[in-house]
């Protein structure tokens, strides 16, 4: 008979943040399963969790899976670790727990702590419906795919970043949303967490002049009812345009594409694309 896996919460920030149910969970599987064995190590350390530890993450060859797939048929039990957080949502776990269904593995969640859901409550945007949007590509044309879809969602967005990306993302937001209310929530539940409720303009100016510094999650207003589209200067279309050729797209369609979310027409952006205009 096949052992247990167990998708555990763990904090996202302070360590007292995890259930009893979390630790005695811990406590009683035969191996753990960390995205970064050296973080979970400090909060096995903490609580006193003496198990094995079996590194997994998102670049894991597929033998490491194939081996915990291989204990767990055999009757061991395991547990499945994030960094911080829910694992299995933007997490390789994702991967781990759609193979043990194939197998006929029993899986079990342990809730805890999610980014998601406090910086939401803590926004003061609308919250009966949202979206979570996880990480944008960093590949331009996916990039702008994605942004193009989101900006017409009603629903609240939720979009997860790194700080050496926070600036360009918020440019990028700015030009497909529109100038919307934002909540920046950054390292919630540490000792420098901070909550920041301003417009996209406003946090683009705020972080140009103080250099973003730990994770965010971003928090923003959904395109308001019974808009056909955001409100866009010619200027910011062709930008789109620009930044959808510069990541491969070719010229029209970049235009197309930049006119379907716009308003303006094709041909009006491919003018002036050849024209130099749009960045400068």
């Amino acid at each position: 008979m096949p052992g247990k896996l167990y998708a555990v919460g763990t904090p996202i920030g302070n360590l007292g943040d995890i259930t009893y149910r979390a630790v005695e969970t811990l406590k009683t599987v035969n191996f753990i399963c960390a995205e970064d064995t050296r973080v979970t190590v400090k909060l096995l350390n903490r609580y006193e969790i003496k198990k094995p530890t079996i590194s997994y993450h998102e670049h894991s060859p597929r033998s490491v899976t194939d081996k915990i797939i291989e204990r767990l048929l055999a009757g061991e039990s395991g547990a499945v670790v994030t960094d911080a957080g829910m694992p299995c949502i933007s997490d390789p776990g994702e991967v781990l727990f759609k193979l043990c269904i194939e197998n006929g593995v029993p899986l079990e969640v342990v809730p805890g702590p999610s980014a998601v859901s406090a910086a939401i409550a803590l926004s003061g945007l609308p919250s009966a419906r949202f979206s979570f949007e996880g990480f944008l590509s960093v590949t331009k044309k996916q990039r702008f795919k994605h942004l193009e879809s989101a900006a017409l969602n009603s629903n609240t967005l939720i979009f997860f970043e790194a700080p050496h990306k926070l600036l360009s993302t918020l440019t990028d937001m700015l030009s497909y949303f529109g100038d919307r209310k934002i909540s920046i929530c950054r390292e919630m539940t540490k000792i420098h967490e901070e909550f920041t409720r301003t417009t996209l303009s406003g946090a683009l100016e705020y972080y140009s002049d103080k250099a973003p510094k730990g994770e965010f999650v971003l928090v923003i207003e959904g395109c308001p009812q019974g808009a056909a589209t955001p409100e866009f200067t010619v200027e910011e279309a062709v930008s789109m345009a620009r930044g959808l050729i510069e990541g491969g797209t070719k010229a029209t369609e970049a235009c197309k594409e930049a006119a379907k979310l716009t308003g303006f027409k094709k041909s009006e952006l491919y003018s002036l694309l050849n024209e130099g205009r749009g960045f400068y």
